[in-house]
């Protein structure tokens, strides 16, 4: 059997006398999309921080590609080949999308922080910009700055910053948050084409989108996984059903 991706082996995080993540383990295998999900509380994001190295666990070990990763800091993670969005977007609101792209591209490539007009008159990071842009399709947007986007448009651009590092493993914190019908089904079908491409660790509340996404899915609950497996075999869970997604009607779409 091929070594995943990722594997998160009993990972372990407290803030004071509550466990946030209790002995947590799972693998992600290159080119999968897996999804985490779990009611509010349940350890979600601070999982995904310590998968970035925003947090320190307690205990337990994280490995990307077969190597050990548990201490190392976020900015040689993202080296590596990891590259996460935020729940709550974390954009440079004055200026350009490009900008924002062309900031990430250089800050990838190895650069020490350095005036924006550097990678504004690049032409390398100009055109990883665009790539990136036009891969999420906001290529028609590259010059308008973020605060203009709708907040649809944000959270794809947010996607363009972290694809602009060259990510083998994309994590996302609730990419769907405070979108619209309209612009959730343009997300869902954003990652779809983008799956074929970088393997993806999704956090998301949008129980149809995960549905529609996923190869497998985690289910976790007060910090434990009590359930991973593929969506058939979640949506039928009774200990999920019971614990998480009650008499939520999801339709699981297969293909």
């Amino acid at each position: 059997m091929a070594e995943p991706l990722l594997r998160v082996d009993r990972l372990v995080r407290r803030f004071g006398g509550i466990i946030a993540t209790d002995h947590v383990s799972l693998d992600v295998a290159q080119g999968e999309l897996h999804a985490i999900i779990g009611p509010n509380g349940a350890g979600k994001t601070t999982l995904i921080s310590q998968l970035t190295g925003h947090l320190t666990p307690h205990a337990g070990s994280v490995s990307l590609a077969g190597r050990d990763i548990t201490h190392l800091p976020a900015y040689r993670r993202c080296a590596l080949g990891l590259a996460r969005s935020f729940q709550i977007t974390s954009l440079l609101l004055d200026f350009t999308a490009a900008d924002n792209v062309a900031l990430a591209a250089q800050a990838h490539q190895g650069h020490s922080f350095r005036f924006l007009a550097d990678a504004r008159k690049e032409k390398g990071l100009r055109d990883a910009a665009l790539a990136a842009l036009q891969r999420v399709g906001l290529a028609d947007r590259a010059n308008v700055l973020v605060s203009r986007l709708s907040h649809g448009e944000q959270r794809e651009l947010e996607l363009a910053v972290a694809l602009a590092t060259r990510p083998q493993l994309l994590l996302l914190d609730e990419p769907m948050a405070g979108l619209g019908v309209t612009e959730s089904a343009r997300m869902v079908k954003l990652l779809q084409e983008l799956r074929k491409e970088v393997t993806i660790v999704l956090v998301e509340h949008d129980m149809e989108a995960v549905f529609a996404l996923a190869d497998r899915i985690s289910v976790l609950v007060y910090g434990r996984v009590i359930a991973s497996g593929m969506p058939l075999e979640i949506r039928q869970n009774e200990e999920v059903k019971r614990a998480y997604l009650g008499d939520q009607h999801v339709v699981v779409r297969h293909g």
